[in-house]
Parts: C-alpha cells; structure tokens; sequence
C-alpha cells in the first residue's frame, strides 16, 4: 500500500507540469548511449509515446553516429573528423544518408510503433523540409591566417518547412527526422543532428528542447551539475572556458533555441532510464536548463 500512496503522489506532483504542457511541442534530439543500450531504447519510446497520450506532441530527431561509422569502417571507408565533425565526401555520404535515412531512422519507427505509438519517419530531403547550405568552417588562429577547413558535404540549417511536420502531427503520429538536408540545386548534405533539432524547435516555436547526451548536463567549475542557466550565465561559462569541448556547440544550440522563441532547452543525461519524464514532470529535474 505504501507504494501505491507514493505512486499517487508522483502522479499528483507531475498534474501541474502536464496542464502546463498540454497541446505543446516538444522536439527532443535522441542520440548517444540512448540509442544503444536495448533497456534505454525501451524507456526512450515508453517516455515519447506517455507524452503523446498525455496531450504533448512530441517531435524526435536523432542522430546515428557510432552506426555510421561501424557501416565506414565495414566498407573500408576511412573516417574523418575535423573539430567534432565528420568530413563527408561523396562516399561518405551515400553511407550516411543510407545509414541514417534506411537503417536508423526506420529503427527508431519501428521501435516507438512496436511499444504502442504511432511514428512516422522521414529525413530533411522529403518534402524539402529542411532546406541546408555547405558549411563554411574557418578556425581563427592567434599567431597565423585562419584556416578554411572543406568538411565536404556536411551542411547548415537555412531554412525549416514545417509543413510537413504539422499535416504528420495533425493526424496523430509522432514525427522521426534524419538530420539530412539539402540545398536549392537539389545536393544532400549531413548536418549535425543537435542543430537540426534545434532549427526545428525554433520554426515550431516549440515549448521545448531536449538535447540528449551522454554527460550529466552543463557542469560548474567544480565539476557539480547546474540546473538552470539564464542567456547570461550561459554565454559566461562559455568565454569563461568553464564549458569546453563537445558541450559549447550545445550550448551555442540552446541560446539559439531559446533566443528564437522556444521557452526551454534542456541538456539531460540519456544514459538515466526515463530521463525525459523525470526532468519535464519532477520539480527538481535531473539536467541542466537553458531559459530565455
């Protein structure tokens, strides 16, 4: 009995943020040890498929990274990176449109349609949904020229038609997004996928955006987690050099996110079972949120 009145109380705890949330958008990026672990796939779809029951529409987009590069390393195709990013030829590309699009994508249907939802998936090329440029990446040096780093066929976000997101949403499914794009003379690029979320999240003016990793959230000089961050203190912990490495690009996301009209973004642990319930629907939380 002590259990159900404690179960009781939780459901009661997660009544105001429900209300709260109810008839919202919610874009979650999925990647990282979440999409690898069976037990973490399972609560992943369990959690998406609570939020569409409960009135949310929750929209997914997802990265695939390790499988793009177990499928290289098959075809004996060397990878390449370049500041975090995989440098795309031609090659490369065909593999990560196949793994992303074919494999990963239909993966993640699968799964959320299998634990009783009802999913639709699809990359930036159908219906011309995400609309992308060749990105220019220059690294400023102190001492010497900048240097112009050709990523090949990786790309930026210009546009989000949101279309196509809405008639899906409109019939009730939960839309699944490949972060591939392309440009106006019809060539497919590879985008990362926390940037690709982060554009929708903001042409939807979603209430919310998740960004899954695999680290606990942003963490402060002493190593503790920081569970909420002003515009501010975000840029701070940026030029201040607290936030490094594969975290400021995320950052960079969430500022971007919440400065083009999205209330929220959050940065949660995905290696935590039911880590998106615990941080929309507990007071506490479990990551780190960025607010305007």
């Amino acid at each position: 009995m002590e259990q159900e009145k404690l179960n009781a109380k939780i459901l009661l705890e997660a009544l105001p943020y429900i209300r709260e949330f109810y008839g919202q958008t919610i874009v979650i990026k999925y990647g990282g040890h979440a999409m690898i672990d069976d037990s973490l796939k399972k609560s992943f779809a369990l959690n998406v498929i609570l939020l569409k029951y409960i009135g949310l529409n929750p929209v997914v987009v997802h990265g695939g990274g390790p499988q793009i590069g177990k499928m290289l390393d098959q075809l004996g195709i060397a990878s390449q990176f370049r500041e975090g990013l995989r440098v795309t030829d031609a090659a490369t590309m065909d593999v990560v449109e196949m793994v992303l699009v074919g494999k990963v994508n239909k993966e993640i249907v699968n799964l959320l349609n299998l634990h009783g939802g009802r999913a639709v998936g699809f990359s930036g090329k159908d219906g011309r949904m995400i609309r992308a440029r060749k990105l220019e990446m220059v690294i400023n040096k102190k001492d010497a020229p900048p240097e112009i780093i050709d990523l090949g066929k990786v790309g930026e976000v210009v546009d989000v038609d949101i279309t196509l997101i809405k008639s899906i949403q409109k019939e009730g499914f939960i839309p699944i997004i490949a972060p591939v794009g392309v440009d106006e003379e019809g060539e497919t690029y590879n985008i990362n996928a926390d940037f690709v979320a982060c554009a929708v999240a903001s042409s939807l003016k979603a209430k919310k955006l998740i960004l899954l990793t695999d680290v606990q959230g942003v963490l402060d000089e002493d190593g503790q987690i920081i569970s909420s961050l002003n515009k501010r203190e975000t840029v701070e912990l940026i030029e201040s050099g607290i936030a490094r490495g594969g975290m400021i690009p995320k950052l960079k996301c969430c500022l971007e996110a919440v400065e083009s009209g999205v209330e929220k973004a959050h940065i949660l642990d995905g290696r935590v079972e039911n880590s998106i319930i615990l941080e929309l629907f507990t007071r506490a939380g479990i990551g780190t949120e960025i607010y305007g």
